[in-house]
């Protein structure tokens, strides 16, 4: 049997950062959720609005990621996957970050993480290659915060997609 249609939402024509604040509290978190996999952070944040800015929003989602117990950031870290080269990249570019990838997670448990915000799409692959190399000498504490670093900043470029996206239908698909 279909679903009843319920009439339009009361969030309909809203966008952005007002949508989210007029959002019911499990929606929120769920947008949240889908920025970053920690469940108490996305309580956190959402239990915080209405925020006045996407700014404060971003603010708030930082400090609440500063706070977050090892536990709470291993379960966003496992939420995470790894980064997959450009699809038309040579199959040596693919083993290569394969290979790359198999050694990180077998030493710290967890995907590789790292914002490529402002790095050209050419330059990507090279980026992680370099990044992953360079954090697989780190001992495990160093690692968890350089993780937490870059979670915060992958957190902040997906927020600020999500909620300055023109249409609340684009805004609903995008992780």
């Amino acid at each position: 049997m279909p679903a009843q249609n319920a009439g339009p939402s009361p969030l309909t024509g809203l966008t952005g950062l007002t949508r989210f604040n007029a959002a019911a509290a499990g929606t929120a978190e769920a947008i949240l959720l889908g920025c970053c996999g920690s469940r108490r952070w996305a309580e956190r944040v959402a239990a915080h609005r209405p925020y006045p800015t996407l700014d404060a929003l971003l603010a708030a989602a930082d400090e609440a990621s500063y706070d977050l117990p090892v536990a709470d950031l291993e379960e966003a870290l496992s939420s995470e996957s790894s980064t997959a080269p450009h699809p038309d990249a040579p199959q040596a570019a693919h083993t290569a970050l394969r290979a790359a990838h198999a050694a990180y997670e077998s030493s710290f448990g967890h995907a590789f993480v790292i914002s490529l915000d402002g790095v050209r799409p050419d330059e990507r692959l090279d980026r992680v290659l370099a990044g992953i190399r360079s954090r697989l000498g780190n001992e495990p504490d160093e690692e968890r915060a350089t993780s937490a670093d870059e979670l915060r900043r992958l957190v902040r470029s997906r927020l600020r997609a999500r909620l300055t996206l023109a249409t609340p239908a684009q805004a609903s698909g995008m992780r």
